[in-house]
C-alpha cells in the first residue's frame, strides 16, 4: 500500500542490510524521559503526529509497540522511529 513503511520481512527480502527505523524523520528523546511505558507510547504518538503521519501508521504502531512487554515496546519504538 502506498505510504505505508516496508514490513520487516519485505526489508530482508528486498536485502536491506541496516533497515534503520521505518519512520526516521520522527525524532524521539527518550533519555531523561520518564520510563512509564505510557509515557513513552505518549512520547512517541505525539511526535508522529507532529510529523503528520497517517492515523494508520500511528493506529500500527500503537498495536505493534502494544503486543508485547515493555522490553518489546522499546524495540518497536527503536525500530519504528529515531530514538535518542
Amino acid at each position: 500500500m502506498e505510504g505505508q513503511a516496508p514490513t520487516e520481512a519485505e526489508n530482508r527480502a528486498a536485502g536491506a542490510s541496516e533497515p534503520g527505523p521505518k519512520f526516521p524523520n520522527v525524532h524521539v528523546q527518550l533519555v531523561g524521559r520518564d520510563g512509564n511505558a505510557f509515557a513513552i507510547l505518549g512520547a512517541v504518538k505525539r511526535e508522529m503526529r507532529k510529523a503528520r503521519l497517517s492515523q494508520f501508521d500511528i493506529g500500527c504502531f500503537e498495536n505493534e509497540v502494544k503486543s508485547g512487554d515493555y522490553d518489546h515496546l522499546l524495540q518497536t519504538c527503536i525500530a519504528w522511529v529515531d530514538v535518542s
